[in-house]
């Protein structure tokens, strides 16, 4: 049993989860703008779905017509996130309440709490801007920060999750390093990922392992990381031309290339250090989200494989988290010398030959 706590944070964890891929799957369907406005759509709690609401729809935003598929996957992606930010809410409190109990993390549900009001706003932006490729960005990237920190408020309020009290010797200074830089270039990679998708660049090059039939095709990365551009009017379907698209695709590749040695290399190291595991799970999770990439390409980015691709990002994510969890969590040394216990005195029998002194007895005289 974990803490108290722990099953409302694995409940966000699960529903961060949830929220992550609506707001992969309301993109890739080119649903962003499915309602013009925020928090409502056309004004209204859902999407209008009556002729009279339809009618004054179009006259509240009449350079947006209605289509009803699209602003439902926008809405139900919002009232997902809303719900979560409830849920952090609770967490957040509950927190507070028990700030005084022993283990009880505070900073973390209080961190997580202005995370997501954050994550509110850059979700009014997103509409309001028009799909700004930075805020797009930004705010992927606050889906997965508050996935993550949630997957780490779980392994404090439950530290078996992890098998951090399992007697294995302290981890390296190297590898804790490495486990470090693997976390780092996965969230730079997802970053990257991100570009691709608000830049519209993910079917830029449809052929491996080279791109218009060339190892390094014509791309203009000045316009294509570009990150002052001017905001609007409209960036649904992007603005950037093919060699700007291309530059922001091949380096999403490139990178790639440089998280997949990396991680190699620490499930190596983490092979060796006892953590076989770990190693394992990391392996699996690089496999299957190098082999969603490859598909996307191959594919002509099908919806569900790219939605799966989001998901492998997001599992490749926390397996980091836990892999850096691990190797940074109070250890439990492997052989303890048995004399620093002291041991209590065998106590002893009294035989016949054996006389009361030796029993530290004292002897009654005899009459």
């Amino acid at each position: 049993m974990g803490k108290p706590g722990y099953r409302l944070a694995l409940f966000a964890t699960l529903l961060a989860v949830v929220v992550v891929l609506l707001g992969a799957y309301t993109r890739l369907t080119h649903a962003g703008l499915g309602c013009p406005d925020w928090p409502g759509c056309y004004g209204f709690l859902a999407v209008p779905m009556s002729e009279q609401q339809q009618a004054l729809a179009e006259v509240r935003f009449p350079e947006a017509p209605v289509e009803v598929a699209k602003g439902w996957y926008e809405m139900i992606h919002r009232y997902f996130a809303g719900s979560l930010g409830l849920v952090i809410l609770a967490l957040a409190v509950q927190a507070l309440r028990r700030r005084g109990e022993p283990g009880q993390p505070l900073k973390l549900p209080l961190l997580l709490l202005g995370l997501v009001i954050l994550q509110g706003a850059f979700g009014m932006w997103t509409v309001t801007l028009k799909l700004w490729p930075q805020v797009v960005t930004g705010h992927l990237l606050g889906g997965f920060a508050t996935l993550s920190l949630l997957f780490l408020l779980c392994l404090r309020l439950h530290p078996r999750l992890s098998g951090a009290a399992a007697p294995l010797p302290r981890p390296s200074a190297r590898l804790r390093s490495l486990a470090a830089l693997g976390l780092l270039l996965v969230i730079g990679q997802i970053a990257l990922g991100g570009w691709v998708s608000s830049n519209y660049a993910a079917v830029a090059c449809v052929d491996l392992p080279t791109c218009h039939g060339e190892w390094w095709p014509a791309m203009d990365f000045a316009n294509g990381f570009h990150l002052t551009q001017h905001i609007g009017p409209n960036y649904l379907g992007g603005q950037l031309d093919s060699a700007a698209r291309t530059a922001i695709h091949m380096s999403h590749r490139l990178g790639a290339l440089v998280v997949a040695l990396v991680l190699l290399l620490l499930a190596w190291r983490l092979r060796r250090a006892g953590l076989s595991r770990l190693a394992g799970l990391l392996l699996l999770a690089l496999g299957a989200q190098i082999g969603l990439g490859i598909s996307n390409v191959v594919f002509h980015l099908p919806l569900l494989v790219a939605v799966a691709h989001n998901a492998g990002g997001a599992l490749l994510l926390l397996t980091l988290v836990l892999v850096n969890y691990r190797v940074r969590s109070p250890v439990i040394a492997t052989s303890t010398a048995k004399t620093d216990t002291p041991m209590a005195p065998r106590p002893t029998r009294m035989t016949a030959r054996s006389t009361p002194q030796e029993h530290g007895s004292l002897e009654l005289p005899r009459p």
